[in-house]
C-alpha cells in the first residue's frame, strides 16, 4: 500500500474504533470507505490480485457473518474486517486476522481486569491532575471508563472494533 492510503486507512479505523467505543454500533461510511481504498490499491495491482483480495475477502465475511449469527460479533466489526481484508494481499489477511485475534485477547483482558484494577487503584495527588480536572480531561476519561464498567456489569458487549483496528494498523505498519 502507498503510505497515503496507509494512513488514510488507520485513520479510518481509528475513527471506527473510537465509534465503537462510544456507540457500540460501526456505521456502513467507515467500511465503504476502507473497501473503495481496498479496491483502489487492488486495481493498481492488477487483475489477478484484485480477484484474490475479493475472494480472500468475501472468505473473511462469510466466517464472521457465522460468528455474528451466534451473537459473538456485531454486524459492523464483520464489515469493517471484510473491507479492510479486501485491500489486503491473501497473506496480509492472515496476518491482519492473526493480529485482531492477538487485540481482541488483549482487549478482552483489560475488560476482565479494568474495572477490578481503578477501584484498587489510588487517587493522584499533586498539579498534574488538578490541571488535568481544571481542563475537563481527566473528567471526561474517568466518565468513559465508569460508563464502560457499567455496560460490563450488565454484561453488554466488548467493542471488538478496537481489536480490529489494532489488528489492521498493525499489520498495515507490516505490509509498509
Amino acid at each position: 500500500m502507498h503510505a497515503a492510503t496507509t494512513i488514510l486507512s488507520g485513520a479510518l479505523l481509528l475513527a471506527a474504533a473510537w465509534r465503537d467505543i462510544l456507540t457500540r454500533s460501526i456505521p456502513d461510511r467507515f467500511a465503504l470507505l476502507l473497501a473503495a481504498l481496498g479496491l483502489g490499491v487492488q486495481v493498481g495491482a492488477g487483475m489477478v490480485p484484485l480477484l484474490q483480495a475479493a475472494l480472500v475477502a468475501l472468505l473473511v465475511f462469510a466466517v464472521l457473518l457465522g460468528l455474528a449469527m451466534a451473537g459473538w460479533l456485531g454486524g459492523g466489526d464483520v464489515k469493517l474486517a471484510a473491507a479492510l481484508a479486501l485491500g489486503l494481499p491473501p497473506l496480509g489477511t492472515l496476518d491482519f486476522l492473526h493480529n485482531t485475534v492477538l487485540a481482541g485477547g488483549v482487549l478482552g483482558l483489560c475488560y476482565l481486569l479494568g474495572p477490578r484494577l481503578l477501584r484498587a487503584a489510588p487517587q493522584a495527588r499533586g498539579w498534574r491532575p488538578r490541571l488535568l480536572r481544571f481542563l475537563g480531561i481527566e473528567a471526561r476519561r474517568l466518565r468513559l471508563i465508569r460508563i464502560e464498567a457499567r455496560r460490563l456489569r450488565r454484561g453488554g458487549p466488548v467493542p471488538y472494533g478496537v481489536a480490529i483496528a489494532c489488528g489492521g494498523i498493525l499489520t498495515l505498519i507490516s505490509q509498509g
